[in-house]
This record gives C-alpha cells, sequence and structure tokens, in this order.
C-alpha cells in the first residue's frame, strides 16, 4: 500500500481490527437483528475504520447536462446507467469514491449506485425489494475487503459485491442488478452530447478530484482480507469483468480486441484513467473501459472487479483465461 491522501482513507487505511461480536455493535445498530445471519461466523465481518455513516452516502444528488459540466476531465471514470425511456445518467467516481452509495430514482425507478474502492466493484441496483424501498447507507464494516451496506428501513446488513443481505430481519434478500458501465467521462459526454444528465458534486467538503487511496490497485496485498488469493498467477488487484459466475480478465479482453464467448460480447476501449492509481484521479494509468452485451446488442448485468473479490465471493466460479 503507498501513500494516503487523505483524513478518510487514513482512518480506513490504518483501521486495526476490532472484535467481531454482536455484543459490541448493539448501541451503534440498536434495530438490526443479529440473530439472523447467512454467515458462517461473525469474524468474517471486520471494522473498516469509520463508523455507520462514517462515509456518507448521498440521497437524491442534483445532476444538470453534460454539456453544462466543467469539472470532470476527460479520462476521468463514471458510472453510467441507462434505463431504457430516460437520459443516460454519469456519477463521477471523483465522487463515489468518497460516498461510496448514491440513492437516486431514475424514471420513477429507485436505484443504488454503489462503489466499493477496496473492491473496484460497481453496481447498479433496484432498491425495489418484496419488503418495500429501501434507502441504502455505508455500515463502514468490511468482509472479503468489501463493503458492507445498510439499508435505513430495518437496519440490515448488505454485502454490496453480491447484493445480498448477511445479517438482519432481510437476511437473504437479494437485490436485483441494473445494467451499468463504467467509462471515461468523455466516452459519456461524445454519446451523450445533447441528452445526457451527469452528478452534480455534492454539498460536501471533500477533495474531490483526488484519490485517497493512492496506489492501491498494484498493492500485493489487499486491505484487510485474509482469504485465499486468486489462481492462476493472477494478481489480487487484476481487473476483471464479472458476469454472472464467470470472471474474464481485462488484460485478455484488451489484448484479444474483444471477446465474445459464454453468450456475451466484451468490449474494451481506450481512455479511461484508473481511480486507484496516482494521487489525482485524473492522472491514473489507462485502464480502459469495458461493455458486456448480449448477442441481440443489449446491455448485461456485469462488473469489473478485483480478482481477489471475484474469487472471496464466487470461490467456484468459472476463470475465462483462454479461448
Amino acid at each position: 500500500m503507498h501513500r494516503v491522501l487523505s483524513l478518510v482513507a487514513t482512518v480506513v487505511l490504518a483501521a486495526t481490527p476490532v472484535l467481531s461480536d454482536p455484543t459490541s455493535w448493539n448501541r451503534e445498530w440498536p434495530e438490526t437483528d443479529f440473530s439472523k445471519k447467512n454467515i458462517e461466523n461473525w469474524g468474517e465481518i471486520q471494522s473498516g475504520g469509520p463508523p455507520r455513516d462514517g462515509i456518507p452516502a448521498i440521497n437524491a444528488p442534483e445532476f444538470h447536462k453534460a454539456t453544462l459540466e466543467t469539472e470532470l476531465q476527460p479520462n476521468e471514470p463514471v458510472m453510467t446507467v441507462a434505463i431504457s425511456g430516460e437520459s443516460e445518467r454519469a456519477y463521477p467516481i471523483r465522487y463515489l469514491i468518497w460516498h461510496e452509495i448514491v440513492n437516486d430514482t431514475i424514471g420513477g425507478v429507485p436505484v443504488a449506485v454503489t462503489f466499493c474502492p477496496l473492491c473496484n466493484s460497481g453496481v447498479t441496483f433496484d432498491r425495489r425489494t418484496k419488503h418495500g424501498v429501501l434507502t441504502f447507507g455505508v455500515s463502514g464494516k468490511l468482509r472479503n475487503s468489501d463493503m458492507v451496506m445498510f439499508d435505513r428501513e430495518t437496519e440490515s446488513w448488505w454485502q454490496q459485491a453480491v447484493g445480498i443481505a448477511i445479517v438482519g430481519d432481510l437476511t437473504g434478500t437479494e437485490l436485483a442488478m441494473i445494467p451499468g458501465w463504467m467509462e471515461s467521462w468523455n466516452q459519456f459526454k461524445t454519446r451523450n452530447q445533447d441528452s445526457g444528465l451527469v452528478m452534480k458534486a455534492p454539498a460536501q467538503r471533500r477533495p474531490y478530484g483526488r484519490n485517497p487511496y493512492q496506489g492501491y490497485d498494484s498493492s500485493a496485498r489487499p486491505f484487510l482480507y485474509n482469504g485465499e488469493m486468486p489462481p492462476h498467477g493472477i494478481s489480487p488487484v487484476a481487473r476483471v469483468v464479472r458476469v454472472g459466475d464467470r470472471a474474464w480478465p481485462v488484460a485478455r479482453v484488451r489484448e484479444s480486441g474483444g471477446i465474445n464467448e459464454a453468450g456475451v460480447r466484451i468490449s474494451w476501449e481506450s481512455g479511461q484513467a484508473s481511480a486507484l492509481d496516482t494521487g489525482e484521479i485524473a492522472r491514473g494509468r489507462d485502464v480502459g473501459s469495458i461493455r458486456v452485451r448480449d448477442a441481440q446488442g443489449s446491455d448485461v448485468v456485469h462488473d469489473v472487479m478485483f480478482a481477489f473479490a471475484f474469487h472471496a465471493f464466487w470461490p467456484n466460479g468459472h476463470w475465462m483465461i483462454a479461448p
């Protein structure tokens, strides 16, 4: 792990594990039903440093037209969400890296746009469940170095990478994932010059545009991760494209000029900076943008995450190393 540039990240990355036991959590989580869980033992959950809401989620974000945006650099990454009949929306990683969750509504669909920097996992969820519409926050807890979210309605805890409740009343409930992708601001803006919307800067005091996890995606070992390392000699922080329980190394996609197999077409385009490389996001090395579509050209739910996280949550998953 290299230098850390912010107070928040200093707390996160310098944290020491504390007791993983509901008796130590009851005061902070009085409404969470710890008698219900679907994890093997409490030791899987560790404090990441910040307390509940220490990393503040964004609710009801404001947007403006892409043509009015002046702060973003062309190669900065954004999470794009496209819902049929609605303008595409870009959620800049310069904001998500500090807030991790954005609760929004697009065309009547309540969504949670999430980004876990420690896993490089960016997934958008439908917030509607059979238990009602949920609003998510950041718990401050980690499992396999991945963010544990919580819903404010029942205070159940959710695993961000998989969208499943792991503790509390809603244990076992699974959120539906919405197709989205990460791309450069320039790629989004070029495609959406007339209709695209981009999230405005939150009304928070944060050094937006800075990366508080400098050098993280070239570190030897992920933070607070004690699980198995990926097979096939893959670096734990190598990016992989996850579709279901399959993972394609991004390096293979890039070197192949795109891949068409297992029912999906995966493309790679240069121009997107890594948000987890240098101290300034826009100066990060080019990691390119991934898009996944089916045979009909429709976008497919996927995640571009670190290899260790795929192996942790899909231990029996399929590694698409070669044709």
